[in-house]
């Protein structure tokens, strides 16, 4: 038995004691089976429901997580939601530093938030829709397109292939067609320089021990981000789901 199978029966084995505790029960996404390799059903609600006979599957706030306020704010999802966002915070900065426009600030902001609160495979197009109906498009396009736009260098700004992926990737990648062809595409668009100022202010290798703060951009996010009235998730958006299976991860349907 390996180490990280030992950890993941481990999880397991805690997340089941929790769930015959709770007064709800709670199962996982097929997509984190997945990330885990296992290709395996998982537990019927009525088996799940044989050890706790008087629980139920979970439609409701998960206790395990901090509970979101009713009308959600983007401000709310990086505190209670997303994952650590040092990186996203300071190359915001760094592009508030360089004296971009507040668009681009707003895009570094926001640029990898599906890789901070969702997923990480195919994050620039998961980023760009949880942001469409809040956004510029412009803003919007350039997070979409600096997923493919950070594989290829760009010497009339200064961007070199990053060190970082050679010991991520290997010095032998060569990304895929589908990438190679959406970098084209962006390479001869009128918001080119957009996306490409993403990979710019991008930190490849970001300082741990440099604060920065939130409530730095408030003012930024507050001229460009479109805060539903009804809360994120409530607004009848075409990404309104997203954002609520964010909020509620573990709801059974």
């Amino acid at each position: 038995m390996n180490d990280f199978t030992t950890v993941s029966q481990r999880a397991d084995e805690h997340e089941a004691k929790m769930s015959r505790e709770l007064d709800y029960l709670f199962v996982k996404s097929r997509l984190h089976s997945l990330a885990e390799g296992d290709l395996s059903a998982p537990p019927s609600a009525s088996t799940l429901m044989k050890g706790n006979p008087n629980a139920r599957m979970s439609m409701v706030d998960d206790p395990r997580l901090p509970k979101m306020p009713d009308k959600p704010t983007l401000f709310d999802f990086f505190r209670l939601r997303f994952g650590p966002s040092a990186h996203l915070l300071q190359s915001a900065r760094l592009a508030m530093k360089n004296g971009v426009g507040e668009k681009v600030v707003l895009a570094c902001l926001l640029h990898d938030i599906a890789i901070a609160g969702f997923i990480r495979s195919d994050h620039g197009y998961w980023s760009a829709q949880l942001l469409e109906p809040y956004v510029d498009e412009e803003v919007a396009w350039g997070i979409r397109y600096h997923q493919a736009l950070r594989f290829f260098p760009d010497e009339s700004v200064g961007y070199k292939y990053p060190e970082l992926y050679l010991k991520l990737f290997g010095a032998d990648y060569v990304p895929e067609p589908h990438i190679q062809e959406a970098y084209r595409y962006a390479r001869d668009h009128k918001w080119y320089m957009t996306s490409r100022l993403i990979t710019v202010n991008d930190l490849y290798s970001f300082d741990p021990t440099v604060k920065v703060e939130l409530e730095e951009f408030t003012d930024v996010v507050g001229r460009h981000f479109r805060q539903p009235k009804e809360g994120l998730g409530f607004d009848q958006s075409p990404a309104a789901h997203m954002w609520r299976t964010i909020n509620w991860p573990t709801r059974y349907l």
